[in-house]
């Protein structure tokens, strides 16, 4: 079992920045990868990032270039490092832990953060 917690949502203006954080813990051991996805209201939920192993780093079209997913494995902790907001990015986030080399296909979700960025 692996249990993933977010943290860090909020309400920005175009422009601005957030941070969440995805506390995970239970079975964490070898090779994984965690990622994050997003759901905005009416759409299906997608892939945002993903980091595995290795700390090779994977971005959707959309977000690439303002934002930067990173982990402290010491903690189990993971990060979303979100720039340049823009009212699309308005959505509900979620953390998610894969299978290694099956980053975007996850078995275990955090509970979601909802991340809301007005015009």
């Amino acid at each position: 079992q692996v249990r993933l917690v977010e943290s860090g949502g909020g309400s920005v203006q175009s422009g601005g920045s957030l941070r969440l954080s995805c506390a995970a813990s239970g079975y964490i051991y070898g090779d994984y990868c965690l990622a994050w996805f997003r759901q905005a209201p009416g759409k299906e939920r997608e892939g945002v990032a993903a980091i595995d192993g290795d700390g090779s780093t994977t971005y959707a079209d959309s977000v690439s270039g303002r934002f930067t997913i990173s982990q402290d494995k010491a903690t189990n902790t993971l990060y979303l490092q979100m720039n340049s907001l823009r009212p699309e990015d308005t959505a509900m986030y979620y953390c998610a832990y894969a299978p290694e080399g099956a980053c975007y296909y996850p078995t275990y979700w955090g509970q979601g953060s909802q991340v809301t960025v007005s015009s």
